[in-house]
């Protein structure tokens, strides 16, 4: 009756505003404080020590370890101690009586007292369990080296991801102030070209005509500034900051691209093979998929059951009150012959679709491969293109400054160009962080871990000196010989 009474109960509103108010003073705590302007290499440590998608995937990991740890009680033999009280209030009592002749044979009698304690320690030991016990800790064994290459991929991602923000974000600081003084002036040149046009000052067409160019130019700045201002909000968000908390970041002087890729395709390929987590991960599960099949081959044998123990009990009646026992047992469940094709025919199957499945991803990583160094040389050159845009811009709007100072170039000119020069300088500082994304690309389809990951003892700065070793000035071959990767 009382559990035909249970109802589900909900969180009520003080609850939730409770868990709510305790949620976000835990996301960031015991974090450290951001003492000065952040530098790529530092965000990336950042990101790498409190990232909650990280953490996330490091408690599975170590979910993943204390379920192998469990795991290896099973191989263990049970050991059950007992002890108990007995008690009635009559005597338990009996007579016997004569198959042949029918009369009673034996008088009215008792062989056990109305109280009795009891205590008992046995040894148990299941020989097929064993075998099954040591199978499935093997396999929890390969699911915690599976959640490891998930942190690895984890990683990967979040260190491509904050290179690409971080870039973006640093154009975005660079440039904001200049973008909101020359959009106000902007605003204001379209009002002055529309009095202009009203008041017929200027042909018609003319005043339209400049109005579109600065329209036009207006509304490809703003939607470049609106990907530059989110950027630093996902910066603050890859690093685990409280949104809306202010931050400063390292502005680099503007340098050329110095990452060189003087690796041969055949040996990335190679390296993108064996380092994938991806591949890692098939692979460990195909080697769970083969256990099983001898678990399932193991099932079929009969269960040998060995027991000991050491009993003791205060019945009276009893001419030895302590005794020791022992014994075997053999058990079979005959139906599991019947149950093993079935049980074969579906590893089989999983098999070769953890086969095809491997295949399929060999050759998608190689073609990654192919594509990141395609995508990195065609960032290169639209980096190229982007400077030498940039430089030739800027060189015209030199000539349109001095052609103001000297009168011979009105104001609006000076205007466009600037508007020009602004759109050229933020594709420019973008062209550059393409390059940088595209190289981080580079590293995330080889799949390798080119820094230490012990985030949990590790402080910002010692990730920081740790990342920066791997990444400043070092060429993609150095870098890998820096590892051992050969």
């Amino acid at each position: 009756m009382s559990g035909c009474s249970l109802v589900p109960v909900s969180f009520t509103q003080e609850e939730l505003k409770e868990q709510a108010k305790n949620d976000r003073s835990t996301v960031t705590q015991n974090q450290e404080a951001i003492d000065g302007p952040v530098t790529l290499y530092e965000a990336i440590a950042r990101a790498l020590k409190y990232n909650l998608d990280f953490h996330l995937e490091f408690s599975e990991k170590i979910l993943a370890e204390t379920s192998f740890d469990l795991s290896k009680y099973e191989l263990l033999p049970q050991l059950v101690a007992k002890t108990g009280y007995n008690s009635r209030d009559k005597f338990s009592g009996s007579s016997s009586r004569s198959l042949l002749t029918g009369t009673q044979s034996l008088q009215s009698s008792t062989s056990s007292d109305r109280d009795i304690f009891t205590s008992d320690l046995s040894l148990s030991w299941n020989v097929l369990d064993f075998g099954l016990s040591y199978i499935r800790a093997k396999q929890s064994g390969d699911k915690v080296l599976i959640a490891e290459e998930e942190k690895r991929k984890v990683v990967n991602r979040i260190v491509q991801d904050v290179r690409t923000a971080y870039w973006r974000a640093v154009s975005n600081d660079r440039l904001i102030e200049r973008i909101e003084k020359l959009l106000i002036r902007v605003s204001k040149a379209i009002e002055e070209s529309k009095k202009i046009e009203v008041n017929r000052l200027d042909r018609p067409l003319t005043a339209l005509t400049y109005q579109r160019e600065l329209i036009g130019i207006k509304r490809e700045l703003e939607e470049l500034q609106r990907d530059l201002s989110l950027a630093k909000i996902q910066l603050a968000a890859l690093m685990n900051l409280r949104p809306g908390e202010e931050y400063e970041l390292v502005i680099p002087d503007r340098t050329e691209v110095v990452n060189k890729v003087d690796i041969s395709p055949d040996m990335m390929e190679q390296l993108a093979l064996e380092n994938r987590p991806e591949i890692r991960t098939v692979s460990y599960e195909e080697r769970i998929n083969r256990q099983e099949a001898k678990a399932a081959i193991l099932s079929l044998m009969p269960g040998l059951d060995l027991n000991f123990g050491k009993s003791y009990s205060t019945n009276s009646f009893l001419f030895h009150n302590n005794w020791l026992s022992y014994g075997a047992q053999i058990s079979w469940n005959l139906l599991n012959i019947f149950k093993l094709p079935s049980t074969n025919k579906n590893i089989e199957a999983k098999a070769k679709v953890l086969e095809a499945r491997r295949l399929a991803l060999t050759m998608a990583i190689m073609t990654q491969v192919h594509v990141s160094m395609a995508q990195y040389r065609h960032s290169q050159r639209e980096y190229n293109t982007a400077a030498d845009y940039f430089l030739t811009q800027q060189k015209i709007l030199e000539q349109l400054e001095s052609g103001v100072s000297a009168n011979t170039v009105t104001e609006q000119s000076l205007i466009r160009e600037q508007m020009n020069m602004m759109v050229a300088e933020i594709k420019y500082d973008i062209a550059y962080s393409d390059v940088e994304n595209a190289y981080a690309s580079i590293f995330a389809s080889l799949g390798i871990d080119p820094f230490p990951i012990d985030t949990d003892t590790s402080s910002v700065k010692s990730l920081t000196s740790s990342i920066m070793k791997y990444f400043d000035g070092l060429s993609l071959h150095e870098q890998l010989f820096s590892m051992k990767i050969e």
